[in-house]
Formats: C-alpha cells, sequence, structure tokens
C-alpha cells in the first residue's frame, strides 16, 4: 500500500478529534526525565580538553567516554523496556535513576579514562530509564498526535538543558574542577528520583506482558518487523545522529580550532539549543493542522540543505567561525521537529507495546549516536571537516531511508486522532 493516502494529503485537523489538553505537571515532570539525558551529555563538554590534558589521554579517548554513555543508553533500554511493560512504568523508573545517582558519584571519582568510561556507561544505564518512561507514559495516555504535541512542549523543558548544561559545566568547572560536574548530575538525579516517587502516577493498564525470553525477542522482533515502525524510527535515529556528531566534535572544533573560549562555547552552544526551542514549539503548532509524517518529510529536505552549507564552510574556510556556526544552528534547529514527530509516527501502532517499542527506539537512536560520536572520534583531524561530512551524510542517509520506507510502508496512524486514554 502507498504511505501517500488521502489522509496524510489531507490537513491532519480534518475530521479529527479536537487536540488534547496536555497537564503541565505532567509535561514538566516528563521533560525533566528526558533531560536527564542531555544534561549528562552536555554538561561535562566545555571540560572535556582538559579532562584529556589531566588524564594525560587523547581528545578522541576522551570522546569515547560520549561514546560510551551511548551504548549504556542503547543497551540499557532493552532491559528497562520489557521491565516496563510487565512491572509498570514506575518501578523500573526509580530504580534506574537510582543507578544513575550512584554512578554519577562514581563518574566524580575516576581515576582514568578508562574508569570514567565504564562508569558513563553505567549512569547511561540509569538514565534510560527516564528516555523509556517519558515515551511510554505519553504513548499510554495520548494517540499519537497528541503525543507528538507533548513531545514538542516537553522540549520547552528538557530544551532547557542544552542552553543550562554547558554555561553550569563551565561554570562548575572553572571554580571546582571537572569531578564537580558530575556531583552536581547527582544532585539532578536526586531531585528528579524524589519528585518522581511523590507525583507521577502508574500508566499502564491492563494485562501485563510477560518477561520470558522469547516473549521479549518476540515482541522486539514483531516491533522491529513493523514497516511503519522501522522507517520512521531509523529515519528519525540517523537524523538524530548528526546532532551527536555536533555534540562529540563541536567543543573540539570551536575550542581548539576557532579558538574560543569555553564560556565562549557556552553561549554558542546554548544559542542553538535556543533555535532547537523555538523549532519544536513552531512544530507543535504545526501539529494543529498537519501529521507528524507531513512536517518530517518537509524539515527532512531543509536539514540536507543546512548541512551541506555546514560542509561548504568547513571545506572552503569561508567566513570563519561565522560562516561555520550560522548554518550549523539551522541544522540544529531542524531536528526540532525531526525528534518530536519521528518519534510520534513510530510509536503509533505499537498500542500497549509502548515500553518495548520505546525500548527499541531509544537503542536505534542511541545505538546510532554511540556509532557516529565514535566514529567523529577516530575521524577528527584538527579541523571541521569530519564533523561537517558526517552530519551532511546523516541528513542525507535519513532522507533516502524515509523515500524508500514510503515507498513499501502502510502509512501510520498519526493522522487518526482518537480521544487520549484518562486514569
Amino acid at each position: 500500500m502507498s504511505h501517500r493516502t488521502a489522509s496524510s494529503r489531507a490537513p491532519a485537523a480534518a475530521g479529527a478529534a479536537a487536540p488534547a489538553r496536555i497537564p503541565l505537571g505532567l509535561l514538566f515532570l516528563m521533560g525533566s526525565l528526558a533531560a536527564i539525558g542531555p544534561f549528562s551529555i552536555d554538561t561535562y563538554l566545555p571540560a572535556m580538553p582538559e579532562i584529556a590534558r589531566q588524564m594525560g589521554t587523547s581528545a578522541d579517548r576522551v570522546q569515547s567516554t560520549l561514546a560510551a554513555y551511548f551504548v549504556g543508553l542503547a543497551l540499557g533500554q532493552l532491559v528497562v523496556g520489557p521491565l516496563a511493560d510487565r512491572f509498570g512504568r514506575r518501578p523500573p523508573l526509580l530504580v534506574g535513576l537510582a543507578v544513575y545517582v550512584a554512578a554519577s558519584v562514581g563518574c566524580s571519582l575516576a581515576p582514568s579514562v578508562e574508569a570514567l568510561m565504564v562508569l558513563r556507561a553505567l549512569q547511561a544505564f540509569g538514565a534510560c530509564a527516564g528516555l523509556v518512561a517519558s515515551r511510554a507514559v505519553l504513548r499510554d495516555l495520548y494517540p499519537p498526535r497528541d503525543m507528538a504535541r507533548a513531545l514538542s512542549l516537553i522540549m520547552l523543558v528538557m530544551g532547557i538543558a542544552p542552553i543550562v548544561a554547558p554555561m553550569v559545566g563551565s561554570a562548575l568547572f572553572a571554580r571546582f574542577g571537572w569531578p564537580a560536574i558530575f556531583v552536581a548530575l547527582a544532585v539532578y538525579g536526586g531531585l528528579t528520583l524524589a519528585a518522581t516517587a511523590a507525583f507521577l502516577p502508574e500508566t499502564l493498564r491492563g494485562p501485563r506482558a510477560p518477561l520470558r525470553p522469547t516473549a521479549v525477542v518476540g515482541r522486539f522482533a514483531g516491533i522491529l518487523a513493523d514497516p511503519v515502525f522501522l522507517t520512521w524510527a531509523l529515519a528519525g535515529g540517523i537524523a538524530q545522529a548528526a546532532m551527536f556528531v555536533y555534540i562529540s566534535s563541536s567543543s573540539f572544533v570551536f575550542i581548539e580550532v576557532h579558538g574560543l573560549a569555553p564560556d565562549r562555547f557556552a553561549l554558542l552552544f546554548g544559542a542553538n539549543a535556543v533555535g532547537l526551542i523555538a523549532a519544536s514549539q513552531v512544530n507543535e503548532r504545526l501539529l494543529r493542522r498537519w501529521t507528524a509524517e507531513q512536517v518530517f518529510t518537509v524539515v527532512i529536505g531543509v536539514f540536507a540543505l543546512a548541512t551541506g552549507l555546514v560542509l561548504a564552510a568547513a571545506l572552503t574556510g569561508l567566513g570563519g567561525t561565522w560562516g561555520l556556526a550560522l548554518p550549523l544552528g539551522l541544522a540544529i534547529a531542524c531536528l526540532g521537529f525531526c525528534f518530536p514527530n519521528s518519534t510520534a509516527a513510530a510509536m503509533g501502532p505499537v498500542g500497549d507495546r509502548a515500553g518495548a517499542a520505546a525500548a527499541v527506539l531509544g537503542t536505534l537512536q542511541y545505538g546510532l549516536a554511540g556509532l557516529a560520536a565514535f566514529v567523529s572520534g577516530q575521524l577528527f583531524d584538527g579541523t571541521a571537516r569530519s564533523m561537517a561530512a558526517l552530519m551532511f551524510g546523516c541528513a542525507v542517509v535519513a532522507g533516502l531511508v524515509l523515500v524508500l520506507g514510503r515507498r513499501t510502508a502502510p502509512a501510520a496512524p498519526t493522522a487518526a486522532v482518537s480521544p487520549p486514554r484518562r486514569g
């Protein structure tokens, strides 16, 4: 069946139920849970060159601590997802947050880059509970179009992390040294754990999924065999991988290559995050009329153009720092549209398998992110060229996956909106 159905050509609002009201308290808590990931990634970026110097290691080895974090996120979600479908959303989330706090304290005491890699992977293993739970809870409560709206609104909260995190990290690093950054992450994790325990109700209704290995593998296989899920998960994950190429390389590119001071880099990084947040809020309004698939399809073309301009600036040096930073800001803003729409389109068909589906989606996304961060570190040549080329490659491949997938996959059910489930 062609993916271009009549419903996907028409505005989503035609014949659809009115958009659901989404409580602000729920949005704030889900945003705080989802923000653990970017906070844990972005806070120590300004300190990465100094960590390399203090530990007597190379830039690519310190970048590998970021790749280790992505590996922990990817593998951890495969454990947390089935647990969330079996025991509910709350118990795995609370245990995961406790693991995150303990690992963050361990990172602050790491004596070597190898120890930091291991502890970062464990830290990510705990943090992934927040990623799985936030997506599963929203899928429990809302149909796909409202889920995409909720994810766009949540980016107001989680989007604060890329703005604040490098500045907080830079200030802590300058005053107390890099270990203080991980102490601050432990405090953040502890506060989020307390808020979750106090305010988040259980949202999983109906029968609980079994934990037998064959049943778990069967659920994962069924989700991966769904062409709608796979198309949007891969397209969104590959696009998001470009973000992590930027995250893992930008501090070296702008601090080491372009000579920005760490605090100036933090401001630049924060400005790009503002663009990401602004785009996500525009996206929420677009979703009142258009489907998530339609918005993503247009934006992925703009994303390819923006990353192409980044590559041209990196190859030619035209415009210096600003010639690179301006199209880079446009590219990052595009991801404010890509993330919520691809996530909602992928999660639309999964129903009560939301925990397992969120795990598979997260594993694909962060597995690709980890691979991108690792390759970025290995290819870093003291210029912006490798970062730019990898980001452009991610944009092009994401677009190709979308085109090929839409030729074979049936339409995702984001245009058909049912009333949100309450209770």
